[in-house]
């Protein structure tokens, strides 16, 4: 193995908030975005994707904001093959002391048929479109979308012709997850090999996780080459995903024997920023997830728990506090003060000021006398809890509920609604139901409920229930979570979060957007 600093440098251009984004229900706001960008540049990635700017205002104000704000990082708009969506990208990433602008069009035979176009005429439209980008920018990548189901005849002759046209990164996107690892490090291979001038540019892998390769594909895109690797915390995106940033990351720097390239992620941020896009994001990362999974370094048999005691090397090829976690789980007590809980949250990854450890210690205080112990576990749901309660115009202010076998159930729901109080009760099949309805019936909407997952955060009756919603309303996708102890409860305040992003949502949105149906149309240039 040589040294690191002899090693060939992988950059990894995260694409969270622009592809992971795109998980239906995963929408961020405007100061989420600004947080995990933040976190993001803080931990070392070299291409922040921050969004599609000409989807909708706010993802233009989130991509500008993001480009002023930046330190370290090179931030990255999305645009189309065209010259609406390439001047509206310039203008969000023009402000950042490192920027770029990413243009894609489907070059695959189905992709194709999309904009109905021949192979003369995309081929016209690449070396226009990216030569217009390049006037405006330095640094320019582009991608030919589906790259990996594109005739090879023709996907030479489009990447040579964006290389000529000022392209300084051509990424190779498996769009839809098709292809297989020894095909991946193939085709980068034989792309660096025959495309003329690709000796001057930098080749990209951004895979898709549909058949479950996603991370494979990656490393392997490497190993023929590439030195960009596209993807995403936690594996968000859409479908099945995008490849992990944590998985490639941490398989370089733990296989360096036979992958010898470096990053420059600092790895002790992982955990912390795992957590953070979990929440804001509303999708929990699952249990048995490699590197960030809440099992991944739980041992649990007794072979390999008296293995652990011998030498942890037995079953740990990793080091929990090399993704940044403390490695121990003590629990808090009612007894706790605000220092115990700042070291604590200092363990688990979250930096706050006075002012938030002081709303968070009223909420640790208040579960800590319905709890007997506060495990790790119970402090990072309590992160989740009353984070958009400034700006929520529902609140809840009281419920109460009687259910049981003699009937249906039954929910009075008392809630502040733009600062007036109101009241209504409702029978349900169920508890919850019952307490939804009510709350329908305090806020009118026409929102579908998609998705309603509870899980307990830690072990006992006395565990707190995180529960997770997602609702839409004519095309509007919007997630809500809540964690208490009372399941119930965590689900109505889940619910009217849910509302409450749904209400903030519709606001921003620019009239008939949609963020997945846009990749697919080409305004007028």
């Amino acid at each position: 193995m040589t040294d690191k600093s002899q090693q060939d440098r992988v950059l990894i251009f995260d694409t969270t908030l622009r592809d992971g984004e795109q998980s239906p229900g995963a929408t961020m706001s405007h100061d989420e975005k600004l947080e995990i960008a933040e976190m993001l540049d803080d931990m070392g990635v070299d291409i922040i994707e921050a969004g599609f700017p000409i989807a909708s205002e706010g993802d233009f104000k989130a991509v500008s904001d993001i480009a002023k704000r930046s330190k370290n990082a090179r931030i990255c708009g999305l645009a189309r093959a065209n010259y609406a969506d390439i001047d509206r990208c310039w203008e969000a990433v023009k402000h950042a002391k490192l920027n770029r602008i990413h243009t894609f069009i489907g070059t695959s035979p189905l992709h194709r048929a999309i904009p109905n176009l021949t192979m003369d005429e995309m081929a016209d439209k690449i070396h226009e479109t990216v030569s217009h980008a390049r006037n405006l920018c330095e640094n320019v990548q582009w991608s030919p979308m589906d790259a990996t189901r594109t005739e090879w005849d023709y996907l030479c002759r489009v990447i040579e012709i964006a290389i000529k046209a000022g392209a300084t990164t051509i990424n190779i996107p498996d769009t839809v997850g098709y292809t297989a690892p020894e095909e991946s490090a193939t085709l980068i291979r034989r792309l660096i090999e025959a495309v003329p001038g690709a000796d001057e540019v930098v080749f990209a892998t951004h895979c898709h996780n549909d058949l479950g390769m996603a991370t494979a594909n990656a490393l392997a895109a490497v190993a023929g080459g590439a030195r960009q690797i596209e993807c995403t915390i936690n594996g968000l995106g859409e479908r099945a995903g995008n490849t992990a940033l944590e998985e490639v990351v941490m398989a370089m720097k733990t296989r360096n024997d036979i992958m010898p390239w470096r990053t420059g992620i600092d790895t002790t941020k992982i955990m912390a920023i795992s957590r953070r896009v979990a929440t804001v994001s509303g999708f929990n990362v699952q249990f048995n997830k490699a590197i960030v999974g809440k099992n991944a370094f739980a041992h649990e048999s007794g072979i390999h728990q008296d293995g652990m005691l011998k030498n942890r090397e037995n079953f740990e090829i990793m080091r929990p506090e090399d993704i940044g976690l403390s490695g121990t789980s003590l629990p808090l007590g009612k007894h706790s003060g605000r220092a115990a809980l700042r070291d604590k949250l200092e363990h688990l990854g979250f930096e706050v000021g006075d002012n938030q450890l002081k709303d968070i210690f009223v909420r640790f205080k208040e579960l800590a006398d319905r709890k007997k112990e506060v495990f790790d576990d119970d402090i990072i749901a309590l992160m989740r809890v009353g984070e958009d309660a400034e700006n929520d115009h529902l609140q809840l202010v009281s419920m109460k509920v009687v259910c049981g076998t003699g009937g249906p159930a039954e929910a009075t729901v008392e809630m502040e609604i733009d600062g007036k109080d109101v009241t209504a009760t409702a029978n349900g099949d169920g508890p919850v139901d019952a307490a939804f309805k009510a709350i329908r019936e305090l806020h009118p909407n026409k929102a579908h409920l998609q998705l309603y997952q509870v899980h307990a955060v830690t072990e006992g009756t006395d565990a707190q229930a995180t529960v997770s919603v997602r609702l839409e309303e004519e095309g509007i996708i919007a997630t809500g979570q809540s964690a208490n102890t009372d399941t119930v409860v965590a689900s109505a305040k889940a619910y009217i979060n849910a509302l409450n992003r749904l209400l903030v949502r519709r606001t921003k949105s620019a009239p008939g957007t949609d963020r997945k149906e846009i990749l697919y149309t080409d305004p007028a240039e």
